[in-house]
């Protein structure tokens, strides 16, 4: 199952980006906090990767394994919001925010990948608009200069779609063909 483009362990992402920051994070208070939270993350993910489920096919443990993967979830959150930890990292960190991008990856992982192999799961961009924008409208009859907008998703569920796209411009702009080609989901 591809996953998006960035890596779907955005919390561990971003741990490690502390962890090897340059110049921020260097203390001995810093490096003794990211170690002490590194911990707890590696069990946290590991307990999480070992766990199966749920899938696209409903079974009995369905309930049981959420209420376990959410049980998992509050005992790390309590964990990290300690307040010593919410004073160093600060909401601009991120570190408290992507934990719950990464639960909500774990959530979804087995499920997901029963969709094939085009399905989507972790941060990506996705098809929001198509609008014409021809320098003046005698243009428009040559070709539509056709823009798309892609939005930023933290989280999404979706697939991995590629199109094509000739218009028959007859009938709107006169006898020409435009082609209109883009990739709609990165």
């Amino acid at each position: 199952m591809p996953k998006s483009d960035r890596n779907p362990l955005v919390h561990g992402s971003n741990l490690e980006q502390k962890e090897n920051h340059r110049t921020k994070y260097r203390d001995v208070e810093s490096k003794k906090y990211l170690s002490e939270i590194r911990n707890e993350y590696d069990k946290w993910r590991s307990a999480n990767l070992e766990l199966a489920g749920p899938t696209s096919t409903p079974t009995d443990q369905d309930d049981a394994i959420i209420a376990t993967r959410v049980e998992f979830l509050s005992k790390y959150k309590d964990f990290l919001d300690q307040q010593h930890y919410a004073e160093k990292f600060d909401s601009r960190s991120n570190l408290h925010s992507s934990v719950l991008e990464e639960f909500l990856y774990y959530l979804f992982k087995d499920l997901v990948r029963d969709f094939g192999e085009n399905a989507l799961i972790g941060k990506s961009h996705t098809f929001k608009d198509i609008f014409f924008v021809p320098p003046k409208y005698s243009e428009m009859l040559k070709r539509p200069y056709a823009r798309i907008e892609k939005k930023d998703h933290d989280f999404v569920i979706g697939a991995r779609v590629s199109a094509s796209q000739t218009l028959l411009t007859r009938w709107f702009w006169g006898s020409t063909k435009a082609q209109i080609s883009s990739k709609l989901l990165h």
